[in-house]
């Protein structure tokens, strides 16, 4: 299964800022056997959306650069309340840097002001070309459809 945990960006300022929007909702599968008496957003899914935001601020500024934005770590995760159905998330990420190879950010998630997720984290982006020549054609097929995905994110935004 596969999880897309950003539903709208809001806001972005290239190569410095992004603030995107989660909504929990009961639907979502994982929170029937995430403490189902009391369900909540797993908290390795909220710092998840923070690198998210984060991935989508690095492809954003570097034009698409790169079919691949992965985590190479995360720093000071502070987890300081739940996120339960019915919660909006707000996720800022703020870029300390964005170099062509690698990335650091600092960010937080807030529900209705309140701080509930914050951390440091770094990104390194490339393309799976650059390991495999043969594997040019598919940087092209996902680059394409990270573009598709990013137009749906950011409609409205002004971001698109």
């Amino acid at each position: 299964m596969k999880f897309i945990l950003i539903d709208k960006i809001d806001k972005i300022e290239t190569g410095k800022e992004i603030q995107t929007v989660k909504n929990v909702s009961l639907s979502e599968e994982y929170l029937g056997d995430h403490f189902p008496i009391f369900p909540v957003l797993p908290g390795v899914f909220l710092l998840q959306g923070l690198i998210e935001s984060g991935c989508w601020l690095v492809r954003h500024s570097e034009n698409f650069a790169h079919s691949m934005v992965l985590l190479t770590q995360a720093k000071n995760v502070k987890y300081k309340s739940f996120a339960a159905p019915g919660m909006n998330i707000r996720y800022t990420v703020t870029a300390k840097s964005i170099e062509e190879t690698v990335s650091s950010f600092s960010a937080v998630g807030t529900c209705d002001g309140q701080p509930i997720v914050e951390a440091r984290f770094g990104l390194r982006h490339f393309n799976l070309a650059e390991r495999d020549p043969k594997l040019v054609i598919e940087d092209g097929h996902i680059i394409s459809k990270l573009k598709e995905r990013f137009r749906l994110l950011a409609s409205g935004s002004g971001a698109a």
